[in-house]
């Protein structure tokens, strides 16, 4: 698999890897086609493990290969992966203020960001794909870093965090469109629903990639920015999505075992 990917330039292994982490998206969401209902606890432990991979891979696929960079640079070494980290949260949580977005599973008065007179489906599709540009980002940054020569930023470290994107988008495409089934959506509706999450990240991907192979000296910066919108995502949508039907203790499990999937992915391929 390494050497199928090495014979593409960064853009196509971005693009090859985010297409993977749509297909999985779409996998999960087709499960809808086998049943109306999904058993609650078994979503909300899938969420976690989402939530346990994204933590794990923000480390070591992106905060650890931007601190490595930053030796001999002019700044703290510390500095780009605080700076850029919390750069990556700001930014989304500024998106998230001012773009108008509606979350699955609320009422229409819910919706956030400024008032419009957007349709419900415009809202839906606004946050989903508001929160799924950082795991397209993520993983084009990543075979950036990985053209550039980052140490510790290889391209068997990028797959495997395309692996691991592709595995907490799993659960993902079920979360969208099994609620809007229960809702008395189509199966054909909550599946387009469900997949469109994903749609969004081969076109962060050849961003990202574009972005760290053009503009080299930022590379440190984008990587941790990366990695602060993923954070950012699992504290603010999935860890409080998995909980708010009152499983405590079996999405937690669930964020232990998707961080040592993740880990496992990482230190075994990387």
């Amino acid at each position: 698999m390494i050497a199928f990917f090495e014979s593409f330039s960064p853009i196509i292994q971005a693009l090859l890897g985010t297409l993977f982490t749509w297909f999985v998206t779409a996998l999960g969401a087709s499960l809808i086609f086998f049943g109306r209902d999904v058993n609650q606890k078994v979503l909300d432990g899938l969420l976690g493990v989402a939530s346990g991979v994204m933590i794990a891979a923000s480390f070591w696929s992106l905060l650890e290969p931007a601190i490595e960079l930053s030796y001999g640079l002019a700044v703290p070494v510390w500095f780009p992966a605080v700076v850029g980290f919390l750069l990556g949260g700001a930014f989304l949580l500024l998106v998230d203020k001012l773009l108008p977005h509606l979350h699955i599973g609320m009422e229409m008065e819910q919706a956030e960001g400024v008032k419009s007179s957007w349709q419900r489906s415009v809202l839906l599709i606004t946050a989903i794909t508001l929160h799924n540009i950082p795991e397209g980002l993520a993983v084009g940054v990543a075979f950036g870093a990985a053209a550039a020569g980052v140490e510790g930023a290889g391209i068997a470290s990028a797959i495997a965090l395309a692996l691991g994107i592709g595995i907490q988008n799993f659960p993902e495409g079920l979360a969208v469109s099994a609620p809007l089934r229960r809702e008395g959506w189509s199966r054909g509706k909550a599946f387009f629903y469900g997949q469109f999450s994903g749609m969004v990240e081969p076109l962060a991907g050849v961003l990202g990639a574009a972005l760290t192979v053009l503009m080299r000296p930022i590379l440190p910066y984008a990587l941790a920015f990366a990695a602060g919108a993923m954070i950012y995502v699992v504290a603010e949508e999935l860890i409080p999505e998995s909980k708010r039907e009152g499983h405590s203790d079996i999405p937690t499990i669930g964020v232990m075992l998707g961080f040592a999937i993740m880990m496992l992915l990482d230190v075994a391929l990387g």
